[in-house]
């Protein structure tokens, strides 16, 4: 008989972890269901950037998840053959405009660069030379180029993984479950037993767990970005991804379109309106290196809910008092860098049991849940 195992949510981490429970060693004794109801989910209103190598954060252990992360990701890219406006390895392009963040900025590079191969080549860049990787840009600042970043577009991975994972474990139902008191899944059709349950619910996590009698320290925030009709130059559809000091990341898709983005409103939790003045803060920004932009030229806006804790650290791991649950969350903005990895280790643990030691990746879990 097959082992059952259940994830709730459908987002980066649920994605992917049905993914490698779909072809990690052991797949064949598995049937996987995973339920979600897609309402507010933050991947599916993301286009990421991985290029976590200059990060100012200073949680060794964020990025060591993080850089581990952007590499499975590179595997995973050749391992799924994801096509390339699902992820591509475009580069990237950190700005500084003060000649002595610069000069901190590049040394910062040199050091991760003989670090970690996977970051790839670096250069530093005149504002001229950014221009000339960025041909849409009318407007460049200095900066560092990184060839081994990469933007990822969230709606596509998601769908790209489930549907690999549905041809040979996976069934995906559409809805929203709950919980009981014992930790069985409560769908509208009753109560379903598992044998794991992997709870990747992002800054739904404390409803769910709520008939435990569990407080998770999780809180939402709202994040919206918009797309935009821009000059299409057709020998340069994979351009560097810019991340401008001071201003909102630039992510050329090619073919014309770009996406500017995202925001940070802690005061919009689950409201997913788009908002005016979230739009004009992410147009001015565009504005400020796109000449010609005007509000007719926005194709689309996205709005999604992503979750934080109080240290901005993600979380995951099995709860100690009901251990056939499995959770993960507060991956915050960079859920698309970390997410993969968080779904593999999760899915392996599903598999294989054991306690794994994950404690270069995170804290303990105990310090987010009462």
């Amino acid at each position: 008989m097959k082992r059952k195992i259940a994830i709730i949510g459908g987002g980066i981490v649920g994605a992917s972890a049905a993914y490698y429970l779909s072809t990690l060693s052991g797949h064949e004794q598995l049937a996987v269901t995973l339920y979600d109801d897609g309402t507010g989910q933050a991947t599916s209103a993301a286009a990421g950037i991985i290029s976590p190598w200059l990060s100012k954060r200073r949680n060794k252990q964020w990025y060591q998840l993080a850089k581990d992360g952007a590499s499975l990701l590179m595997q995973l890219a050749r391992e799924a053959n994801l096509a390339t406006d699902v992820y591509a390895q475009t580069g990237t392009i950190i700005t500084r405009t003060d000649p002595t963040d610069m000069s901190k900025l590049w040394e910062l590079a040199k050091q991760r660069a003989a670090e970690d191969p996977d970051m790839g080549e670096i250069q530093q860049l005149t504002a001229e030379e950014v221009k000339e990787k960025i041909p849409l840009l009318s407007k460049g600042q200095p900066g560092v180029y990184v060839s081994g970043g990469a933007r990822i577009d969230g709606a596509k991975f998601v769908d790209d993984l489930l549907t690999q994972a549905s041809q040979v474990n996976l069934t995906v139902k559409h809805g929203k479950v709950t919980l009981d008191e014992a930790g069985h899944i409560v769908t509208p059709a009753g109560t379903k037993r598992f044998d794991q349950i992997i709870i990747a619910a992002g800054a739904w996590l404390p409803d769910l767990l709520a008939p435990l009698g569990m407080k998770v320290a999780v809180r939402p925030q709202k994040g919206q970005l918009i797309q935009l009709n821009v000059q299409d130059f057709q020998d340069y559809e994979n351009m560097p991804v810019l991340m401008p000091e001071g201003e909102r990341d630039v992510i050329p898709l090619g073919h014309g379109q770009l996406i500017v983005g995202a925001t940070h409103d802690d005061e919009g939790k689950f409201d997913l309106s788009v908002t005016k003045e979230a739009t004009q803060d992410l147009l001015g920004s565009a504005q400020r290196f796109v000449a010609g932009l005007t509000v007719d030229s926005i194709a689309e806006a996205k709005v999604g809910t992503r979750a934080y804790t109080e240290d901005h650290s993600p979380f995951f791991g099995r709860l100690p008092m009901h251990p056939k649950i499995l959770v993960a969350s507060g991956l915050g903005a960079s859920g698309l860098t970390t997410g993969p990895l968080i779904g593999r280790l999760l899915a392996g643990t599903a598999i294989y049991g054991g306690k794994p030691d994950w404690s270069k990746y995170e804290k303990n879990l105990a310090n987010y849940f009462s």
